[in-house]
């Protein structure tokens, strides 16, 4: 499955984004979908999941809150909506497919198949 991200760009302290992700190739309701961030010099981290089954989200305490992820199967697409953005969540964003058992850890990056190439989010203070 291919994952093409967009939707980053600079946005004010407080302001808001929304980042989609439109997969081709595959179904992704087929898939367990994440969203991960990687700032400078910083390892890559988890930030959001949606299951294949039933939806079941979780997040990173660092966006609980305040971030949402969902997916319109029907569009191929998965979103997270960004509210309440900070300087802190300046990084590079990325989505990525899994088709681990429900059981997987979620939150692990090598949990994953399939990667989007990242786009850039800044927030200015």
């Amino acid at each position: 499955v291919q994952l093409q991200a967009s939707g980053g760009g600079l946005v004010q302290d407080g302001g808001s984004l929304r980042l989609s992700c439109a997969a081709s190739g595959r179904t992704l309701s087929n898939y367990h979908m994440g969203w991960f961030r990687q700032a400078p010099g910083k390892e890559r981290e988890f930030v959001a999941v949606i299951k294949r089954n039933g939806g079941v989200t979780y997040y990173a305490d660092s966006v609980k809150g305040r971030f949402t992820i969902s997916r319109v199967n029907a569009k191929n697409t998965v979103y997270l909506q960004m509210n309440s953005l900070t300087p802190a969540d300046s990084a590079v964003y990325y989505c990525a497919a899994s088709r681990r058992p429900s059981s997987y850890y979620y939150n692990r990056d090598d949990e994953y198949n399939y990667w989007g190439q990242g786009t850039l989010v800044t927030v200015s203070s």
